[in-house]
C-alpha cells in the first residue's frame, strides 16, 4: 500500500535551518509529482512546494520563495524540503502528499516549531 513517512522536524530558533524528508513506498515514485503542505494551528492546510517527477519543475508558495528548496532522489524514493531563514510563522505540521489516479495520499506529518 502507499506509504509516506515524514521526518526531520523539530524545534529551531528563528533564522535557523531544517531539512525535512519524506520516504515513499507502494508506488512508482519516479512517475509522480510530490508536494509539501503545512498546517498551522487554527489555519487551513496550505501548499508549500511542489516538484515534478523528474525535478524539472519546482513551484513554491510566495511565503517561502527564496528560503525553502524542494528536491527529490528518485533512487531513494525520497522527497526533501530544505528550509532556511526560518521564521516563527513557519511553525506548523508539515505533510507530504502524492496524487495517484485522483486519490490523495498523505503522510502523518512532522512538527516544525520556530521559536527562541
Amino acid at each position: 500500500q502507499v506509504q509516506l513517512v515524514e521526518s526531520g522536524g523539530g524545534l529551531v530558533q528563528p533564522g535557523g535551518s531544517l531539512t525535512l524528508s519524506c520516504a515513499a513506498s507502494g508506488f512508482t515514485f519516479s512517475w509522480y509529482a510530490m508536494n509539501w503542505y503545512r498546517q498551522a494551528p487554527g489555519k487551513e492546510r496550505e501548499l508549500v512546494a511542489s516538484i515534478s517527477n523528474v525535478s524539472s519543475r519546482k513551484t513554491y508558495a510566495d511565503s517561502v520563495k527564496g528560503r525553502f528548496g524542494i528536491s527529490r532522489d528518485n533512487a531513494k524514493n525520497t522527497v526533501y524540503l530544505q528550509m532556511n531563514s526560518l521564521k516563527p510563522e513557519d511553525t506548523a505540521v508539515y505533510y507530504c502528499k502524492v496524487l495517484l489516479r485522483n486519490i490523495e495520499y498523505w503522510g502523518q506529518g512532522t512538527q516544525v516549531t520556530v521559536s527562541s
